[in-house]
């Protein structure tokens, strides 16, 4: 019987692979098991510390899994979090292939950078506010290097949780500035609304992901930094992504943020 240590590496190496040909695999919680959280993340970790050997570089964290909906689908009830690299990092309005990306979905959401670190052991919304530099619109593209999108927790936290790449919109505010209950959000696929939503989606705010996220690595014992961002998770249901494809997405106070994709 392998060892649990051996699922690990085995999990590790299958998404990696995947990540690397551009192909896909098999939902990996065959090797960690449907709801083996813990494991799913020493996956992660082995392939965050590849990503870094091969010259990556760590901008900060994605919160995912903020929705209720979505928690429930996959049967647990609390986010989840997966690295963000500046190579992952695409201009505001730029067109990008859709070549290289893992069945890629899109969704809007809002992003903050830290100005300081957040070592308390007890993790208040004063704290997070306090530490947090700007707030600004961002897109995160999603992608699953499992076929078909047939995940649940194990495969997504090992996916890094289903990370891909993301867009920050050229304008930053202050977070005071910010409804992070009711501020609206609306997103436009070639012209046409295909989601909307409130910031409330997020947890009820993105400030209350932000202090779960907080809370989550001063537990670990590796605290958020200032310097840090931090994709705070989806204000409205995510959308696929075809060739030819022009995103914009509005958050009231925030302005815009858009993405382009060839027609490649």
């Amino acid at each position: 019987m392998a060892s649990a240590e051996s699922l690990v590496q085995k999990a590790a190496d299958l998404l990696w692979e995947a990540e690397q040909s551009g192909t896909l695999c098999a939902p990996v919680r065959e090797w960690l098991g449907d709801q083996n959280i813990e494991d799913a993340y020493l996956v992660q970790t082995i392939n965050h510390q590849r990503r870094l050997e091969n010259g990556y570089q760590s901008m900060g964290v994605k919160i995912g899994l903020t929705s209720k909906a979505v928690q429930t689908q996959l049967g647990v009830d609390q986010p989840d979090f997966g690295v963000i690299y500046s190579q992952t990092q695409i201009e505001n309005g730029s067109t990008r292939s859709i070549h290289g990306l893992h069945q890629p979905k899109i969704e809007a959401e809002m992003a903050f950078r830290l100005k300081a670190d957040l070592t308390m052991p007890q993790v208040q919304e004063s704290d997070v506010i306090q530490a947090i530099d700007c707030v600004c619109a961002s897109l995160e593209l999603v992608g699953s290097r499992v076929q078909n999108w047939d995940i649940r927790i194990a495969d997504t936290v090992a996916d890094n949780a289903s990370a891909s790449h993301f867009v920050l919109s050229n304008e930053q505010r202050l977070v005071g500035q910010v409804d992070m209950v009711n501020a609206g959000m609306k997103m436009w696929r070639n012209g046409e609304l295909v989601s909307q939503g409130k910031a409330a989606a997020c947890l009820g705010s993105p400030l209350k992901a932000m202090v779960w996220l907080a809370q989550t690595f001063s537990d670990l014992g590796q605290p958020l930094k200032a310097g840090d961002w931090v994709l705070s998770g989806a204000l409205g249901p995510m959308v696929p992504v075809a060739p030819g494809d022009r995103f914009t997405a509005e958050i009231e106070g925030l302005g815009s943020v858009g993405l382009n994709f060839s027609h490649e």
